[in-house]
């Protein structure tokens, strides 16, 4: 059983940042790879970014790629969500989730279909 516990989120104005964290309990996080997904509200859950194991191919959705970073440390079973020049259009919950068998949906829109644990999200609140 793997737990994973977003945090980090809040209000901050537009063009700000903000780091979420979602921290791993279970065996073997270093053998998974990991995601973020959000959802705004009246909006279906949309992929965000994913990282594999080693954290050295990383995937972005084109609404956030080249402002919002996704790393891992696995020496501290947690996965980070760097937000940069944040725009209202972020407003949403965002999920990390984990996949622990290697789909070959890694980094497509279709990827959540693949995970097999989630967390229960942090609201992140971009104000105009």
């Amino acid at each position: 059983q793997v737990q994973l516990v977003e945090s980090g989120g809040g209000v901050v104005q537009a063009g700000g940042s903000l780091r979420l964290s979602c921290a791993a309990s279970g065996p073997a996080f270093s053998c998974y790879s990991m995601a973020w997904f959000r959802q705004g509200a009246g909006k279906e859950r949309e992929f965000v970014a994913a990282i594999n194991w080693s954290g050295a191919n990383p995937y972005y959705a084109d609404a956030v790629k080249g402002r919002f970073i996704i790393s891992r440390d696995n020496a501290k079973n947690t996965v980070y969500l760097q937000m940069n020049r944040l725009k209202p259009e972020d407003t949403a919950v965002y999920y990390c989730a984990a996949d622990l068998k290697g789909s070959p949906l890694f980094g497509t829109t279709r990827y959540g279909d693949a995970m097999d644990y989630w967390g229960k999200g942090t609201l992140v609140t971009v104000s105009s």
